[in-house]
């Protein structure tokens, strides 16, 4: 697919545009009306991909959860190892199209390395994330700041005390969410690791409040991203806070996600090799 029409996409998912301006400009791209309106289906079509791990898999425990937030009650995808037995927490963060299948495939995954996965819902004080994702961006933008990430720092007590898991809690997260496990990596003194995909930067000066090891993953083509990475490695360095920061050359923003149009499964799969090592050293050591 051309990389115009798909980073214009990748705007548009991001809540950058609104959906006239977005298919007015597809239009431009791909040469008129018709033919926007034939590659649209390609270009939306990812949020129905295949599941890497079903959601019936034998293997584990799952449904939904509650815990207590700074907003009331956050909804939240539970996946841990089926039978008896604690287990380390992981809170999986999702991007701007609130908590969907993906998301929920992804903790099954965390699951499955033998960790307790928790992954709310942000959306849950407006009513949750609505099936249709069109929906589900602009509700972003009605979210508080400050008490989003509280709702999300009371996730990691919600693991630490569970009587699940082994007391030990990592968070990671994904474009939207990969800005938000930076924020509860400032705000939760408590988190042993944090791994955020190409997610927007913390202000240099709350860098020091981090205890957390960090592994940050960032794909190569991402420049807005990006454009934050020395001022934040010169803080970590500063802070002397423990961190490693992979680069994937030739990737585009949302990379690690397999529903979408910039999937690169070798980088892909590189950073889950690498996560998974990071976790069992900080999780399991």
């Amino acid at each position: 697919m051309d990389l115009k029409i798909a980073g214009l996409y990748e705007e548009y998912r991001r809540g950058a545009l609104g959906r006239r301006e977005f298919l007015r400009k597809l239009a431009a791209l791909a040469g008129g009306v018709a033919a926007a309106a034939a590659l649209l289906p390609r270009l939306e079509g990812g949020e129905g991909g295949e599941q890497i791990v079903p959601a019936d898999d034998p293997r584990l425990e799952t449904g939904y959860v509650s815990y207590p937030s700074e907003t009331g009650a956050m909804r939240a995808y539970r996946a841990r190892p089926a039978g008896d037995g604690r287990h380390p927490g992981v809170i999986v963060i999702h991007e701007n199209r609130g908590l969907n299948p993906h998301t929920e495939d992804v903790a099954r995954r965390v699951a499955l390395e033998g960790y307790v996965a928790v992954a709310p819902d942000a959306l849950s004080p407006l009513g949750g994330t609505p099936q249709n994702p069109d929906e589900a961006r602009p509700l972003f933008q009605k979210l508080d700041r400050a008490a989003n990430t509280k709702n999300f720092v009371a996730a990691v007590a919600y693991l630490k005390t569970n009587p699940q898991t082994t007391g030990k809690v990592a968070c990671m997260g994904f474009c939207w969410g990969g800005a938000v496990t930076n924020q509860v990596a400032v705000h939760a003194t408590d988190l042993a690791a944090a791994v955020p995909f190409y997610g927007s930067q913390p202000a240099a000066e709350d860098v020091p409040k981090i205890k957390a090891a960090l592994l940050i993953h960032y794909a190569g083509d991402d420049e807005r991203i990006n454009a934050g990475i020395p001022a934040f490695e010169e803080a970590l360095k500063k802070a002397g806070i423990e961190h490693e920061i992979h680069l994937y050359e030739g990737t585009g923003h949302a990379f690690f996600n397999d529903t979408g149009q910039r999937y690169n499964k070798e980088a892909a799969d590189l950073a889950w090799r690498r996560t998974v090592e990071f976790f069992g050293k900080k999780l399991k050591g």
